[in-house]
């Protein structure tokens, strides 16, 4: 994707606190042009990162990691990153499992993403970097983007890391998503209003 965008690193939206869904909660897509789901990693940053922070500050900044689900309405095909970032790279959702980070530090040893659909098992991965890549690294650039806009990556909050697996287009007939980061804990989305 960053080839086809030429750009040189991820876009960088942001959260909000109206975006936040929690586990098990019901979104609506009414009006939706074209709903997709994004099993990501969401990195708990436990301490401020200054812009051009080495890869040993970023590591220690990440408090934990947890599983989330972004929810985004791709309303038109991703070909202009400034208009991909004036509709806040067309986020709509973000499903969290709480507040506190499931498993401390930023290791994905031993882990392995488990997406569901209809409630079976659709695709898995162990190297849940892989299609993201690195998290150390998207906290690095995360702090250096916020600093080119006058801001500051700050402790207490949270990144979400890009998608685990290829973004997933929701069905018509489908009403959940839910992601399992073994042995980590898990999340899910269940949809109304198509």
């Amino acid at each position: 994707m960053l080839k086809q965008l030429d750009i040189s690193g991820p876009l960088v939206g942001f959260l909000t606190r109206n975006a936040l869904v929690q586990s098990g909660a019901s979104v609506s897509l009414a009006g939706w042009a074209k709903p997709v789901a994004e099993p990501e990693i969401a990195v708990h940053v436990t301490h401020d990162v200054s812009a051009g922070a080495d890869r040993d500050t970023a590591n220690v900044a990440i408090g934990g990691i947890s599983p989330a689900i972004e929810m985004v309405d791709l309303t038109e095909p991703p070909e202009d990153p400034e208009r991909i970032l004036g509709g806040n790279i067309y986020q709509r959702h973000v499903v969290l499992s709480g507040d506190a980070p499931a498993r401390t530090g930023s290791t994905s040893d031993d882990v392995v993403c488990r997406i569901l659909r209809r409630g079976t098992e659709f695709v898995r991965t162990s190297n849940p970097q892989a299609n993201s890549g690195n998290w150390v690294d998207i906290v690095r650039h995360v702090a250096d983007v916020l600093a080119a806009f006058g801001e500051r990556l700050r402790g207490g909050e949270i990144i979400i890391t890009g998608s685990v697996v290829a973004p997933l287009v929701i069905e018509p007939e489908e009403d959940t998503i839910a992601f399992e980061l073994d042995p980590v804990g898990g999340v899910e989305v269940r949809f109304s209003g198509r």
